[in-house]
């Protein structure tokens, strides 16, 4: 579960990092109403946070912080839950209801596997 985690929060920070970067190299707003950011911000937001996403997983691998990959884990999914279903988001249709619950289930089950990463006991030299 731990692997899982890692790769979910590495491909969810790359694409993060890929959407706001060619965003901002073309200067358009991101129109991500599940995000607490306004369109104009979105993508300035974006970069560095996916970047601080991509660097807690490199952290949490190597075995030092693996706190701030236990916070980022639990952002996100706050991050995802508060947006998607306690916020004026307007889902179209089941499709995109669907999605986004798996997409918020799969945050979860990353959130158990950082748990473990947290909990794993580091090892000894």
């Amino acid at each position: 579960m731990r692997g899982y985690s890692y790769i979910f929060h590495t491909l969810l920070a790359l694409f993060a990092l890929g959407v706001s970067t060619v965003a901002c190299a073309a200067g358009n707003e991101l129109n991500l109403g599940m995000l607490p950011f306004s369109s104009e911000n979105a993508a300035k937001w974006l970069l560095p946070l996916s970047l601080i996403g991509l660097i807690t997983v490199l952290l949490a691998w190597k075995g030092t912080l693996r706190v701030l990959f236990l916070l980022w884990s639990a952002a996100v999914v706050v991050v995802l839950v508060r947006g998607y279903f306690f916020s004026p988001y307007v889902f179209d249709g089941w499709s995109g209801f669907g999605d986004a619950l798996l997409l918020t289930l799969a945050a979860l089950v990353a959130l158990a596997g950082a748990w473990l990463v947290f909990r794993r006991q580091p090892k000894t030299r």
